[in-house]
């Protein structure tokens, strides 16, 4: 795997019940993944001769992230080195303007968008729909809310063209909600999907997770299901496809973004699935027979936590086990900084605002925003 990141060690986690061999390439020894993986080389990701070498005896080789050149892919697929997924399905995960394209080209419904040239263009941009204020996002490199700007006149739109990148406009969509669908597919066209969930972003960022999305249409979860099958298959994704979606006051479905790795709006499946988006990307990439995703309770929560005023949890820790003896915990080892996400917790249950809750109070006391 690619990246050692957070998503890197919860996918090893998931490998090892089967007897998996793992290999990392990471940035540094320190990484999330790195602390736990046996076989693990430092090196660029950017440079080809880096992945070639790590590449060599791998039966496949699947991402944490979505960074590497997408030229350097190709290569390793022309030598015969199983890339999951392939560049050709990853680049519409990698450069948000390939993937609008791609998108268009299938049907699929999102926000009205292009691509502009400069400030001038998004304001003309604004005037062929509703006006300011616009989305306007760098094609290449954003996440978590970076490489995104909500801009409120042409002065604003000069900000994102500094980075030197072409720059996407997307009009501003009236939404109710944030959704996600998760997909796994495989090589041999195999594929399941999770329940559609409520994604609640705070800055930009991931905050809590409700599976299924609460109150949603049988209709509109089945029709956002589909929407996700129908791109896994037609951009011939192979592993974990993150869907993120608009639900809008009008009662649509938008597409958002595409990640194609495990991703946090499937952290809760790892105890409220019977198989979890980890586990399923690992049968996906050797092409393994896929696991059930049905959930195991009638709700689970999922609320990230964001490093805080606690550098040692450890006191946390006892109070958030004692109160909560069915609190499932999962820290990253990362060292804590304010806002970084160092880990997340999971509730389930029968009752949703109990649910809730308890994983609000569990992530609040872990990040130190909550004392009692």
């Amino acid at each position: 795997m690619v990246g050692g990141g957070q998503l890197a060690r919860m996918t090893h986690e998931a490998g090892i019940p089967l007897g998996i061999r793992f290999k990392l390439l990471s940035d540094t020894p320190q990484d999330s993944a790195a602390q736990v993986v046996n076989d693990v080389v430092v090196g660029d990701y950017r440079d080809l001769e880096t992945l070639r070498a790590f590449a060599a005896g791998c039966d496949v080789v699947t991402f944490d992230h979505e960074h590497v050149p997408t030229e350097h892919l190709r290569v390793l697929e022309a030598e015969g080195i199983p890339v999951r997924p392939g560049p050709d399905a990853l680049v519409h995960a990698q450069d948000k303007g390939v993937m609008r394209a791609g998108l268009d080209a299938i049907g699929v419904p999102c926000p009205r968008h292009r691509i502009v040239e400069d400030p001038a263009d998004v304001t003309r941009f604004a005037a062929e729909g509703t006006g300011f204020p616009v989305v306007l996002k760098t094609v290449r490199g954003g996440y978590d809310g970076k490489g995104v700007w909500v801009v409120r006149d042409e002065q604003q739109a000069a900000e994102p063209f500094r980075a030197g990148v072409p720059v996407l406009a997307e009009e501003k969509v009236d939404f109710a909600r944030e959704l996600a669908a998760n997909v796994v597919r495989s090589p041999h066209g195999q594929a399941v999907v999770y329940p559609v969930v409520e994604s609640i972003q705070v800055d930009g960022v991931c905050d809590t997770v409700i599976a299924p999305a609460p109150g949603l249409p049988e209709e509109r979860a089945l029709e956002a299901q589909r929407i996700a099958l129908d791109i896994a298959a037609e951009l011939g994704v192979v592993g974990h496809l993150a869907v993120e979606l608009f639900e809008t006051r009008d009662g649509r479905v938008l597409v958002n973004e595409l990640a194609m790795r495990p991703h946090n709006s499937g952290h809760w499946t790892q105890d409220g699935a019977v198989t979890s988006q980890f586990a399923n990307h690992v049968r996906a990439v050797l092409d393994l027979p896929l696991g059930d995703p049905r959930p195991r309770a009638s709700w689970t929560v999922m609320a990230n936590v964001l490093g805080g005023d606690y550098p040692d949890m450890y006191s946390a820790y006892l109070h958030c086990m004692a109160r909560d003896p069915q609190l499932k915990i999962h820290m990253y080892g990362k060292d804590v900084k304010p806002g970084r996400k160092v880990g997340h917790v999971t509730t389930y249950g029968d009752d949703l605002a109990d649910v809730r809750e308890r994983a609000r109070h569990a992530a609040g006391y872990l990040r130190g925003t909550i004392t009692e």
